[in-house]
């Protein structure tokens, strides 16, 4: 794609396994990549031509500030903003005032806080942020309420975030992926791939779930020259998840002639 070569990303999030994916996608491209993530071991394991490790948490704006400072002292720019990283912490209706300000501060606000970082060096290269939205923040799920909340803000925060960072040149996007082999989906299976896919089947018009590099994709495209008129939206990886409506994939009408 056009606009990659030769530029910079950061990419909170990047030791996950759809924040790995990000990473491979965009060094194929040519991109030289900042991995920022809590998870020290995961994150040095990803270490090689192209990519670098900051060790940081989101919740600390001195770390944002490290992470942001040495991207520039290596890198000398930034051009791209991935904001993969986040918490699947929720207990739902039970979610403590501690719980719901410790996702909200993952999920949300460090993302800002990067955002607040990173602006200066952006507006130089007229860059791009991408957040990470979710299929979450448009359905309600049982039992789950600080991360489908904090996944709709997310997509408010793009809206204001492309209106306001226009005047700097900055492109914001999200992306909305459904169901993902991510590292949650590999942590509640134990491993099992075929059991997600089964399972994730029921709920996409694709019966099985995203790989972590179909998302990548997308991002790939959102940062590139191709995308260069496209700011303030949400693009749907997600197999036909939201179009599909509670009637899934089983036609209705017959059942009634039964």
């Amino acid at each position: 794609m056009r606009g990659l070569q030769g530029k910079v990303a950061i990419v909170p999030g990047g030791a996950t396994k759809i924040g790995a994916a990000v990473v491979e996608a965009f060094t194929r491209h040519g991109v030289k990549v900042v991995i920022v993530d809590i998870n020290a071991a995961a994150g040095a394991a990803l270490v090689g031509e192209g990519i670098s490790f900051v060790e940081a948490n989101l919740r600390s704006d001195a770390d944002i500030a490290r992470a942001v400072a040495e991207t520039v002292k290596t890198h000398g720019r930034i051009d791209f903003l991935v904001n993969v990283a986040a918490t699947y912490l929720d207990n739902g209706a039970d979610s403590t005032r501690a719980e719901w300000l410790e996702a909200l501060d993952v999920n949300l606000i460090g993302s800002v806080m990067l955002m607040q970082a990173a602006r200066a060096e952006l507006k130089k290269t007229k860059g791009a942020i991408v957040n990470f939205g979710s299929i979450s923040a448009r359905v309600a799920q049982t039992g789950r309420w600080l991360y489908p909340v904090s996944k709709a803000a997310i997509l408010q925060l793009t809206r204001n975030q492309a209106m306001d960072l226009a005047p700097d040149g900055i492109r914001v996007n999200a992306v909305s992926p459904g169901w993902t082999w991510s590292n949650i989906m590999d942590q509640l299976t134990k491993g099992d791939r075929a059991k997600t896919d089964r399972v994730g089947a029921d709920f996409h018009m694709i019966p099985r779930v995203a790989d972590p590099e179909e998302v990548a994709n997308a991002i790939m495209f959102l940062c590139s020259d191709e995308a260069s008129f496209i700011t303030g939206t949400d693009l749907c990886v997600d197999g036909g998840y939201t179009a599909m409506g509670p009637e899934g994939m089983t036609p209705a009408i017959p059942r009634l002639m039964e």
